[in-house]
């Protein structure tokens, strides 16, 4: 089971069987009522968990009154129903008082034993932090099916869980390891199933951010396990503390090799946040196109598009067809990230006529000519454009890259989104 990103106690239809998502946060406090709303016997404090494979499954709810007077356990199979004011439950049977609560092995309670403990990987490095709990209610049960780690779950936990400002977060259940309730009081932490195989496959922003989060031992280890082109995109998203800390540890070989992975632009924003003397050690590990380029960045107040473009896109003459234009690709060896737009010129002056965007043309007849289906005019960029100006052709038309142009409108380069949006600082800061 995949679920991610649904709506907070949606109901849903699948299988035959209807299913409804909830988040941990919203049940907590909410009224507990014997058959009718007006027979109310509390609130609910937590829900107690089995764990069991695939997900954990409610075995009931637990109530507590606080000054002196004892908890509450209500079987789960007495619970009737989740409504979004109360939860119903039916009474104790034989006219009996439902029984206090008695811990059992095996059990978890979500609030005491999750909610607001630090992840950790199986290496016992920290990764984050359980905000939320994201629970499927389903054939009379509720199972346990993801932890949310996102800022959202966070304002659900505070009671503002109207501000849904980003995107849900979401760690399934089968990578956290069932945990005893001594194992958690213990370590105040959760472990995730997961090794540091596992982890350098994570992205290169999530990393990062991971990256940002360890002390120094910690990071620097596992920066040691990424391979040169994870650690180049890795260190590219780092902020500028985490940047400084892990480059002032890099053997010059392995720096040489992560350096000849990054971007111009990348490079010159990781120099100018690093102090004078590195900068002076690990220019030098640079090739002479690269030294050449990042220099000219370093030296002047604004950077240009001349100075910060990658050569490494792909153009075609209006008359080349699809099948040709894709078997082209196959054979280029560029990254992905640079073939998201195939750039159309003239064959006889080498003017740029217009732009395809991949996904429409892999949708597109292969006996087509990129003449057929491209865009015209092309939003492009001039090689002595700033940084700024770049910027905000980016903010309004939304492009992965743009095309960079002379005064004849000959292609000379392309500027991607990440180089110029994501913060890097291009000025002199030595």
């Amino acid at each position: 089971m995949d679920i991610n990103n649904k709506a907070k106690s949606s109901t849903q239809s699948g299988n035959g069987s209807k299913y409804r998502f909830i988040y941990f946060s919203e049940l907590v406090k909410r009224p507990i009522c014997v058959g009718k709303i007006k027979n109310r016997i509390g609130k609910l404090t937590d829900i107690v968990f089995s764990v069991k494979d695939p997900y954990p499954e409610a075995v009931g709810i637990y109530i507590e009154y606080g000054w002196g007077k004892p908890t509450v356990f209500i079987p789960w199979e007495r619970v009737i129903k989740i409504e979004d004011d109360a939860l119903f439950v039916q009474p104790p049977g034989n006219g009996e008082v439902y029984p206090p609560f008695v811990d059992q092995t095996g059990w978890i309670l979500l609030d005491k034993h999750l909610m607001g403990r630090t992840i950790v990987d199986i290496d016992d490095r920290r990764v984050e932090v359980v905000n939320d709990i994201h629970l499927i209610e389903v054939r009379n049960k509720l199972l346990l099916v993801h932890v949310d780690i996102s800022f959202n779950g966070f304002l659900r936990r505070i009671g503002l869980g109207k501000f849904h400002l980003i995107k849900d977060d979401f760690i399934s259940w089968k990578y956290v390891q069932p945990l005893s309730v001594e194992d958690v009081i213990a370590t105040d932490k959760v472990s995730l199933s997961v090794t540091r195989k596992d982890m350098v496959e994570l992205p290169s922003e999530d990393l990062a951010d991971i990256l940002e989060e360890l002390p120094g031992d910690e990071q620097q280890a596992l920066f040691s396990a990424l391979d040169s082109e994870k650690a180049a995109e890795t260190l590219a998203e780092a902020e500028p503390r985490a940047q400084r800390q892990i480059i002032a540890n890099l053997r010059k070989e392995r720096a040489r090799n992560i350096f000849s992975e990054m971007s111009i632009p990348q490079l010159a924003g990781l120099f100018a946040v690093l102090p004078h003397d590195n900068v002076t050690q690990f220019m030098q590990l640079l090739d002479k196109d690269q030294y050449k380029r990042v220099q000219s960045i370093l030296s002047k107040r604004e950077a240009t598009a001349n100075s910060i473009m990658s050569h490494d896109f792909i153009t075609v003459p209006k008359e080349v067809t699809v099948a040709k234009v894709i078997e082209k690709i196959r054979h280029s060896e560029l990254e992905p990230h640079n073939i998201s737009y195939i750039y159309v010129i003239n064959e006889d002056d080498q003017t740029l006529l217009g732009v395809v965007d991949l996904r429409e043309m892999l949708l597109t007849a292969d006996n087509k000519t990129l003449g057929e289906i491209m865009v015209s005019p092309v939003i492009t960029a001039e090689d002595d454009d700033v940084q700024d100006d770049l910027a905000e052709i980016f903010a309004k038309y939304h492009y992965e890259m743009i095309p960079v142009v002379d005064a004849r409108d000959h292609i000379l380069g392309v500027i991607h989104y990440n180089d110029i949006m994501k913060g890097i600082e291009t000025r002199v800061k030595l």
